[in-house]
C-alpha cells in the first residue's frame, strides 16, 4: 500500500535504476504519475506534447498488462 505523502517520482527512479526491484509499489506509483500526466496533457498549450522517457512509458505498459491479467 501507498503511503500518504509517498514521491512517487522517487520510486519509480529508483525502480528504472535498478537500486528497488519493480514491485507492486513501483507499478503503482509509475500509474500515479501517468494519470497526472494525463491531467497535465489536457491542460493544453505546451503540455500537450509532455511524454514519459521510454523507460517510463515501457513501465507504465507493464502495469497495464498487470492489470488485465
Amino acid at each position: 500500500m501507498i503511503e500518504f505523502g509517498t514521491n512517487h517520482c522517487q520510486i519509480v527512479a529508483e525502480g528504472l535504476a535498478g537500486r528497488r526491484p519493480v514491485d507492486g509499489a513501483v507499478l503503482a506509483s509509475a500509474e500515479v504519475l501517468r494519470e497526472r500526466l494525463e491531467r497535465l496533457r489536457s491542460l493544453g498549450g505546451s503540455f500537450a506534447d509532455v511524454e514519459f522517457s521510454p523507460q517510463m512509458a515501457k513501465l507504465s505498459r507493464r502495469r497495464s498488462a498487470v492489470a488485465v491479467m
